[in-house]
């Protein structure tokens, strides 16, 4: 008889491992596509635990190389930046479609820099020389030319926060031809001409929010400032550096909307908003309270917790207990908008090292997000719970736990008290042990797995390997299968949320197991649909995007 240990049934539908992971563990390639769409949805060009952010734009280039499909670049493009929320990816894949499709670049230019963040970030980029080109082509000039001219004065000002570069700098290489006066004006205050070089515009020509703003900025006394922020309708942090008190900052937080004021909680307590004198302001504290955790405008923005508990985690220790209690609701809030999925899940949560890194790496001069990797894998095992009770979550490296989950808690504490699992090492194929053994009694839809997938070596053990030259996951979730089959579940599907930009995966892509990149409020419906038997892989999420 033949080895039955290279000839068994199971070994001869599991693809081998045959590359090898960040960390030294068995692994399978992504095609090029679903590589280079995973490191769009993920990658930020920081360092992250297996890769820094030189690793990561060497690891894009390559890709582009590799995809002979300028149409996929143009809608990956737009994907990472309407779907994913990515602001440094799309900018870079823009850049590249320059010179190589510049019809495609202008069909997507306009949703890829749909902020003047994007914009400067994509004239950084060309300046850079790392995309092929040192300056703007003139077909990039147009774009850029048609942007500044067709922008709303608002977007305009708003475009004007921030350097290296500034608007002015695009300005000044782009030059684009006023349209009208009133245009002409505001390029030459944007740019800091003197007014004489605005001819035949004059001071009288630019538009109204611009002449408010001056006068604000020209007000000599604090209740003046106040008097003219309570009209003004330009961007909060285009009067932050003029404001001359906190009365002026108080109505500057009248002014601003739920998301500014829950990402600038700490700006506001600088400001002594929250203060009366010695004593609380309890107005003002009430009213954030309640434009953070409005119920209507959460449901009708279809916000999900993801964005309270980045707030809560970067809320300093004297940002009023009310508030922080408001960002608690606001996140129990935000569940209702998270799908129901069609039964039970096991979510296997990894709560190794790796996960311990900030979700958008170091980007130098202390810039990194206080949100780690296994802060939003543990809000995500959170909130699936919470909308879908009778799911198992297993908190995992080297071994496996039991988590202890009280229903009672919060959507947030619930998330910090998953993360505090584990630190060590991973084996993602864990979970999948755990729920053929533990769990083999009940019905589940599937098994997610929320993961920066490196499964590695220690002590000389590999941890991953399944049978027949596989990884560990695809030979447990071959059990896991069979076992649900037997209660009666006939397709039970795999989802891997690769949280990091590295290129791999434990279980290879087909029609029962789902590779995602990336972690935005996109995700929770993406799983939703494929456990509800919608076929569509990642890379056609991507392809479907129309241009």
């Amino acid at each position: 008889m033949a080895n039955k240990s290279l000839f068994s049934s199971i070994t001869s539908v599991l693809p081998r491992a045959l590359a090898v992971n960040e960390a030294g563990g068995p692994a399978y390639k992504f095609p090029a596509k679903h590589a280079l769409a995973q490191l769009a949805a993920t990658g930020t060009f920081g360092n992250v635990f297996y890769a820094t952010g030189s690793d990561q734009l060497d690891q894009l280039r390559k890709l582009i190389e590799e995809v002979d499909d300028n149409e996929f670049l143009a809608k990956l493009a737009v994907y990472s930046r309407e779907r994913a929320y990515m602001k440094d990816m799309p900018a870079a894949l823009l850049v590249t479609l320059s010179t190589r499709d510049t019809a495609l670049m202008h069909k997507v230019f306009d949703r890829v820099a749909d902020n003047g963040r994007v914009l400067r970030t994509v004239f950084q980029m060309v300046r850079s020389g790392q995309f092929g080109r040192k300056g703007l082509s003139s077909s990039l000039q147009r774009a850029f030319q048609r942007w500044l001219n067709e922008a709303s004065t608002g977007k305009l000002l708003s475009s004007s926060i921030g350097n290296d570069p500034s608007l002015r700098d695009v300005l000044r290489m782009a030059r684009p031809t006023p349209k009208d006066d009133a245009r002409r004006a505001l390029f030459g205050w944007l740019t800091d001409k003197p007014v004489d070089k605005w001819a035949p515009a004059g001071v009288a020509d630019l538009p109204g929010e611009v002449q408010a703003l001056k006068a604000f900025r020209a007000a000599e006394t604090e209740e003046a400032q106040a008097l003219i922020a309570g009209d003004l309708q330009v961007r909060w942090d285009l009067l932050a550096d003029s404001a001359k008190g906190p009365i002026v900052w108080k109505a500057i937080t009248r002014q601003m909307g739920p998301q500014a004021l829950r990402m600038n909680l700490n700006t506001l307590l600088r400001h002594d908003v929250f203060k009366n004198g010695n004593k609380p302001d309890n107005a003002m504290i009430d009213y954030v309270a309640g434009r953070i955790a409005d119920p209507e405008a959460i449901r009708r923005s279809r916000q999900f917790p993801y964005q309270f508990l980045a707030a809560y985690l970067n809320a300093a220790d004297e940002v009023p207990h009310k508030i922080k209690s408001a960002l608690h609701d606001a996140a129990e809030i935000a569940c209702g908008n998270i799908p129901k999925l069609p039964a039970p899940v096991i979510i296997g949560l990894d709560t190794s090292g790796s996960m311990g890194c900030s979700v958008t790496g170091w980007q130098g001069r202390g810039r990194a997000s206080k949100m780690r990797c296994v802060d939003v894998a543990a809000l995500f095992a959170a909130a699936i719970l919470r909308r879908n009770p009778d799911s198992v979550v297993i908190p995992f490296d080297t071994q496996a736990y039991t988590a202890k989950i009280d229903p009672s808690d919060s959507i947030l504490s619930l998330s910090a008290r998953l993360s505090k699992y584990g630190g060590g090492g991973t084996d993602v194929s864990l979970p999948l042990v755990e729920a053929n053994r533990r769990y083999a009694k009940r019905r589940f839809a599937g098994i997610v797995l929320v993961s920066d997938n490196e499964s590695w070596i220690n002590s000389g053990r590999v941890y991953g390997y399944g049978r027949g030259g596989s990884t560990g996951v695809m030979t447990e979730w071959e059990k896991f299968k069979k076992i649900q089959r037997g209660h009666g579940i006939a397709d039970p599907k795999l989802v891997c949320i690769d949280i990091a930009p590295y290129g791999n995966t434990q279980a290879h892509d087909r029609q029962d197991i789902l590779n995602i990149g990336g972690f935005s409020d996109a995700v929770f419906n993406v799983v939703s649909n494929f456990l509800e038997s919608d076929t569509n892989r990642f890379v056609r999420e991507v392809e479907a995007v129309e241009l």
